[in-house]
């Protein structure tokens, strides 16, 4: 079984990203890090019964990471990039599938060759963002987000170990622990979730100094195009 969830990863890594769809702020020129996080995934043991369930495809923010790391790598085949996957969400999920993910998202990793950082905790997501590399000289010039969300939070394990809510988070009243200065003048900073263009953008640029893309309205998270908005009244904002 894992032999063909091997191939079927493979295969989704060969078929080029359609993007277009997406709206694209511009590219960071100045160097420095990428950081891209994927949070956790539901339990399909809750979310099954719903009208309209979430992360029937466990791939959600894996998938959606994977393709904007392979974006970043052709623009800048040199982009150093480092992937923080919330792992406990992945193992729940993977013992209730009988999946191995964890070994999925590092066959990912090593498609890509980029470096992956497991968290489980927020203090170990802030803590790589703000000394995960020497800041004085490595800044970030791209930190992205997939994964659940509302307009005040990421939310990395919704409905994972409580239906329809969540216990580890990042608030938008934690964004202050974020270290200002180790973000370049013209640094990237995007959440791919739900909501978050509705309060957190503007938290997150008050609190650092650095304006973030967020999206008004629900996100819609697809097989082979980064996130777009759910509904035609949704946009991208910062």
């Amino acid at each position: 079984m894992f032999k063909a969830f091997r191939i079927l990863l493979t295969a989704l890594a060969l078929v080029a990203p359609h993007l277009s769809r997406a709206a694209t702020p511009l590219e960071p020129r100045e160097p420095g890090e990428t950081i891209i996080i994927s949070g956790g995934l539901s339990l399909t043991v809750w979310e099954k019964w719903k009208a309209q369930p979430h992360d029937k495809w466990w791939l959600n923010f894996i998938r959606a990471a994977q393709l904007r790391m392979a974006q970043i790598q052709q623009i800048n085949p040199q982009q150093p990039i480092t992937w923080l996957v919330y792992r406990p969400a992945y193992l729940t999920r993977g013992r209730q599938d009988a999946q191995d993910y964890t070994a999925a998202i590092n066959g990912i990793r090593a498609s890509l060759n980029v470096k992956l950082m497991w968290f489980d905790t927020t203090n170990q997501l802030l803590n790589y963002i703000n000394a995960g590399q020497p800041r004085g000289s490595v800044k970030i010039n791209d930190l992205e987000y997939f994964g659940h969300s509302n307009k005040a939070c990421f939310l990395f394990d919704y409905s994972n170990h409580i239906d329809s809510a969540s216990k580890v988070w990042l608030h938008e009243n934690d964004m202050t622990k974020i270290q200002r200065g180790i973000f370049t003048k013209d640094a990237l900073v995007r959440s791919w979730g739900c909501h978050t263009g509705e309060s957190m953008s503007a938290r997150f640029r008050s609190a650092t100094g650095v304006p973030m893309w967020g999206l008004t309205g629900k996100s819609q998270y697809l097989s082979d195009e980064l996130p777009v908005p759910a509904t035609a009244a949704g946009h991208w904002t910062r």
